[in-house]
């Protein structure tokens, strides 16, 4: 099959009005992203208590920030090994089984690491979340199937506002909910409670995870073209055919991954999202280390309920800030253009950081002037998280037809897995290493930041712009 790479999907003709959004359906697939931070995240607040008490450090507690590091970044680097491998066959049977497996393999994990009392236990609880979880590439295949390009924007924008209600949420079960039979001796006296005390968290994150699969098992419709009946759908796709005006059957089944490898068109937008990935989920990381970090190494100082006061009003203002300006933005001034302008928003958040620490070391503690930097630190990452609804627009527009849509969010998602479980040790790393041997002031790592920030918006500065119609 013949690939036209200055072509994004589906070339529109004509604009058209704007369709909506299918509101049942939309709401069950974000449904089904609600429980991946329900389920990745609610393990944060516990989870270096809970190595210390496994003693898997030996009593040495410099050592348990390793630990729990291997234990976050196992679920991305997993599901990087086998996102593609779900999305791919997801464009052969179907969207709704491999999303059914997803959710029974958070479910499963889920309870595993409740009962787990070993470190090597912990690890495989985590490994099976990963390598069972394609769900958020074949969500996005979704999306990209029951919306045209007239109101696709409209539904990826709803991601992350989704998303960072879940990331909110995750980690308040999962820090009031440990040790049970403490808090409420008269529910959790029985002997199993003390024996595992994070079970509770578990259960939570594995039953809302098991409602999710019920869910969608009685209520989702299957969204591959091949894998739909009825005469509707024959109808839809014959029209469709007529638009493009093409008969041949290789335009009804997947195109070959090295095809789409080599295809620059597809490649681009990819890139844009892997690129996007490392820097936003480095920032993640960087800035409570940064915020953590005493003020005579460079950082803020601040105690750990502060930077957790911080980062929950973060997450709940971003998903407001989502809510109420990005598919409005999109609407108004296009897909490309807020993209290639969301992505400037890392210039000023990489210039507070140096600023910061140097206030700090003039005033000699955190003054009005450092908060207003940190305020406007946040305000910029929450104008960065619209570019993702974005991105997500692109890569759907990318594929070549509708029957290869689980491969390139496969192909996109693993990119993006390997990024979130490269990127917070790569930059933390980075981060200690600048400030131990004091390598140009202590700020080496802002410059190799920067130096990805260029990268991305050269690149988002290729990407075409996007027309509107119904297909």
């Amino acid at each position: 099959m013949a690939i036209d790479e200055s072509t994004p999907l589906l070339e529109n003709s004509k604009a058209e009005t704007k369709t909506p959004l299918p509101k049942t359906q939309l709401g069950l697939t974000l449904f089904v992203l609600f429980s991946q931070p329900i389920s990745a995240q609610y393990i944060f607040p516990f989870i270096n208590q809970l190595i210390r008490e496994l003693d898997v450090t030996g009593g040495d507690d410099r050592k348990i920030g390793y630990y729990a590091g291997v234990i976050e970044s196992l679920f991305f680097v997993t599901q990087a090994m086998t996102v593609l491998y779900w999305s791919r066959l997801s464009d052969y049977v179907g969207r709704k089984p491999i999303l059914l497996v997803g959710l029974a393999g958070l479910s499963l994990s889920n309870l595993c690491f409740g009962l787990s009392r070993e470190f090597w236990a912990l690890v495989a609880s985590r490994c099976i979340a990963g390598a069972l979880n394609g769900n958020v590439g074949v969500m996005k295949s979704v999306i990209g199937e029951i919306t045209d390009t007239t109101n696709m924007a409209q539904a990826f924008a709803l991601i992350p506002i989704i998303f960072s209600v879940g990331a909110s949420i995750a980690p308040l079960f999962g820090g009031g909910l440990v040790k049970p039979h403490d808090q409420w001796p008269e529910l959790f006296s029985g002997s199993f409670w003390v024996q595992y005390p994070y079970f509770l968290p578990s259960l939570v994150s594995a039953s809302f995870t098991a409602f999710s699969f019920l869910i969608i098992a009685l209520f989702l419709k299957e969204s591959l073209p091949s894998k739909r009946c009825g005469k509707e759908l024959q109808l839809e796709i014959g029209s469709a055919d007529a638009q493009v005006d093409t008969t041949s059957s290789e335009d009804a089944s997947p195109v070959p991954i090295r095809t789409l490898l080599k295809t620059y068109s597809v490649m681009l937008p990819i890139a844009n999202y892997g690129l996007l990935g490392l820097l936003d989920n480095g920032f993640f990381a960087l800035v409570p280390l940064f915020y953590a970090t005493p003020v005579e190494i460079g950082g803020l100082g601040l105690p750990p309920f502060t930077i957790g006061v911080i980062m929950t009003t973060y997450g709940i203002g971003n998903g407001l800030f989502q809510m109420l300006f990005t598919a409005r933005a999109i609407e108004r001034f296009g897909e490309r253009r807020v993209f290639c302008s969301a992505v400037l928003a890392f210039f000023p958040i990489i210039a507070t950081f140096p600023t910061m620490s140097w206030i700090i070391r003039v005033q000699k503690g955190v003054g009005l002037a450092t908060w207003v930097l940190i305020i406007a630190q946040l305000l910029s990452w929450a104008v960065i998280d619209s570019a993702y609804g974005v991105i997500f627009v692109f890569v759907t527009r990318a594929s070549p037809n509708k029957y290869s849509l689980g491969t390139m969010n496969g192909l996109g998602q693993t990119t993006t897995s390997l990024a979130r479980a490269m990127g917070p040790a790569t930059f933390t790393s980075l981060f200690a290493f600048s400030k131990e041997y004091n390598l140009l002031g202590g700020n080496l790592v802002y410059v190799v930041l920067l130096n990805f920030l260029f990268l991305l918006v050269f690149l988002s500065r290729r990407l075409p712009e996007l027309k509107k119609d119904r297909r």
